[in-house]
């Protein structure tokens, strides 16, 4: 509601600011402050990737060495660990490869 009310006056001396400016400005803040808190950095989502591979890795590593070592006698549960790393590290592998090949694209570029 566009106008001049009791709630909305105290913001309009304040600001300067008429009511759609008001307005406008708080949905844009909102705007802000919701995707803020939601949204990751590329650098963050990249670097949660390669950690997860990471131990994915480890504990494929850790799986093996228990069955070398006669501590677990569970070997599917080796090979699913072993597939899940094999199958991480090459997704990981294929995005790292889709970055360069993206970054080269840019790199050919006429500016």
């Amino acid at each position: 509601m566009d106008g001049l009310t009791i709630s909305n006056s105290d913001s309009i001396l304040r600001s300067g600011h008429t009511t759609s400016q008001i307005r406008n400005d708080q949905i844009n803040n909102d705007a802000i402050d919701g995707s803020q808190s939601d949204i990751k950095s590329f650098k963050d989502t990249l670097s949660d990737a390669v950690n997860k591979v990471n131990e994915l890795s480890t504990e494929a590593d850790v799986q093996m060495q228990k069955l070398a070592t006669g501590q677990t006698k569970n070997i599917p549960e080796v090979m699913i660990a072993t597939e899940k790393a094999t199958v991480a590290f090459k997704l990981l592998t294929q995005v790292r490869n889709k970055i360069i090949d993206a970054y080269q694209e840019i790199m050919k570029m006429q500016v």
